[in-house]
């Protein structure tokens, strides 16, 4: 499915996404681009979702492309600083995904946006430049990049 066929949208995260998200986590490349690159075991991440989904500080969503989940974007907050972090489901990878839902979650905040994305990830490097965001720095494990509105 394609931007003409279903325009992807952001839905709020639920903990019945806990399967698909733990999944798209656990995944050999997405743990290898993540800042903790260990694999997640369900009762630990049911635990870190139900936190997530309870705080007023965080926001987490699903990217949907028509009926299909095809990532999750995740902006959490402090002070007047939103952190974004996202990942792509395995099968949507290479369709512009990732770039869509943070863009839809960008055009949802106020403020200093920013990312930390791990060297060598260069996908979501292009993901931050292409929604605007301007490398800051840089250190031997991440880029930090970092955009106002």
């Amino acid at each position: 499915m394609g931007d003409d066929v279903n325009p992807l949208v952001l839905r709020v995260a639920t903990l019945s996404d806990a399967d698909i998200l733990l999944a798209w986590r656990n995944d050999r490349e997405t743990r290898r681009q993540s800042k903790s690159t260990d694999k997640v075991e369900q009762s630990s991440h049911v635990s870190w979702l139900t936190a997530v989904l309870n705080d007023d500080d965080r926001a987490l969503y699903i990217g949907m492309d028509g009926d299909e989940p095809v990532g999750s974007v995740r902006a959490d907050r402090d002070a007047e600083i939103w952190t974004l972090s996202w990942m792509v489901a395995p099968t949507a990878r290479n369709r512009g995904v990732g770039r869509r839902i943070v863009d839809a979650m960008i055009a949802r905040l106020d403020g200093e946006i920013r990312a930390d994305v791990r060297i060598g990830n260069v996908a979501s490097m292009r993901i931050a430049e292409r929604c605007g965001m301007t490398q800051m720095d840089a250190d031997n494990d991440f880029t930090y990049w970092r955009m106002k509105k």
